[in-house]
C-alpha cells in the first residue's frame, strides 16, 4: 500500500503556514525584529497608540503564590511532597520556556524580578491546548478586559463550556483571583470605529463567536509583523472591550485586585467579591 501524500497538508493548528518560520526568526535572533512586509501591513487592522490603566484578568485562585496546591492533598509527608513537587515541575511549561525549552517562546521574551512575573509568564507559556481567540496552542498571550464586568463574562461563558464538555450539572463554587495591569504603545485594533469605513467589514469573522480559526491565522501573522496585541470587541459581553497582548515585556504593574467568589449552576452564574 502506498503511503500517502503529506506535503500538501495543512496543520490545523497554524492553517496559516506561518507558525514555522516566526519560531525560527525568534529562537535564531529573538532580539533582532522582524523584516517589515510593507504589503502585509497594509492588509492588518489599524494601528491604534493605546494608554490604559487597571485591566482586569480574573486567574483561579489556585494559581496564585498563597494558595495551598493540591498536591498537599495527596502527600503523606513533607519529604513526599517535596517529591511530588519536584516530579510537577519536571512537566511545567512556565518552568521549561525560563530555561528556553519550549518551541513557542523563548527565554529572552519573558520577564523575571518583577512583581507576580511567574503569573504574566504562565500566561504566555501555558497555552490552551487548542489555543484561544488570539494565540496558538504552541504560543498563549495576556488576555484582559477593559471593564471588570467583561472579565466576568468571558470567564463565565468558558467555565460553563468547559462544564458542558463534560455534562457537569452540579452546584460549583470557585474563587478567582483579579490581576489588574496597565498597558501603554501602539495596539492593533479590531474595533469598529477604529477601521477605515470601506473595511469594517474584514474582519468580522475573526469575532466569530464559536470560531477562532480566522482570529488566529491573523495572530500568527500579527506575530510575525512584530505586533505586541491586539485591542478587540468582547464576544461575550456586548460594549465590552478586550485586550490580548503578544510580549510579556509590554504588560505593565501587574498587582492584585480582589478576590471573587463564582458560584455556577447550569441555569445561572454569580459573582460576589470576597467579604461581602
Amino acid at each position: 500500500m502506498s503511503r500517502p501524500k503529506t506535503e500538501n497538508l495543512v496543520n490545523p493548528r497554524d492553517p496559516s503556514g506561518l507558525l514555522p518560520a516566526v519560531r525560527a526568526q525568534m529562537e535564531a535572533h529573538p532580539e533582532a525584529p522582524v523584516q517589515e512586509d510593507l504589503q502585509a501591513r497594509e492588509q492588518l487592522p489599524p494601528v491604534t497608540p493605546l494608554r490604559r490603566f487597571d485591566t482586569h484578568r480574573l486567574l483561579p485562585a489556585k494559581y496564585g503564590s498563597n494558595y495551598e496546591s493540591v498536591l498537599t492533598r495527596i502527600a503523606d509527608s513533607d519529604e513526599h511532597l517535596q517529591q511530588i513537587f519536584e516530579l510537577d515541575n519536571a512537566t511545567n511549561a512556565r518552568l521549561e520556556a525560563e530555561e528556553n525549552l519550549r518551541p513557542g517562546i523563548t527565554q529572552r521574551e519573558l520577564v523575571f524580578n518583577i512583581p507576580h512575573y511567574r503569573i504574566i509568564n504562565a500566561a504566555f507559556t501555558h497555552a490552551n491546548p487548542l489555543g484561544a481567540r488570539f494565540s496558538t496552542p504552541d504560543r498563549g498571550a495576556w488576555y484582559a478586559a477593559f471593564e471588570l464586568a467583561t472579565s466576568k463574562a468571558e470567564v463565565m461563558f468558558h467555565k460553563s463550556v468547559e462544564f458542558a464538555e463534560v455534562d457537569w450539572r452540579e452546584r460549583e463554587i470557585l474563587q478567582y483571583d483579579e490581576y489588574l495591569a496597565d498597558f501603554s504603545g501602539g495596539f492593533h485594533d479590531l474595533r469598529p470605529e477604529a477601521q477605515p469605513e470601506d473595511r469594517r467589514e474584514r474582519y468580522t469573522d475573526c469575532l466569530d463567536p464559536a470560531s477562532y480559526i480566522t482570529s488566529q491565522k491573523l495572530a500568527v501573522e500579527l506575530l510575525h509583523q512584530g505586533s505586541i496585541g491586539v485591542i478587540y470587541p468582547s464576544v461575550r459581553r456586548n460594549g465590552g472591550t478586550c485586550i490580548a497582548c503578544f510580549r510579556p515585556s509590554v504588560v505593565a504593574n501587574v498587582r492584585k485586585g480582589n478576590r471573587f467568589r463564582m458560584t455556577w449552576t447550569p441555569t445561572r452564574t454569580v459573582f460576589a467579591k470576597e467579604g461581602f
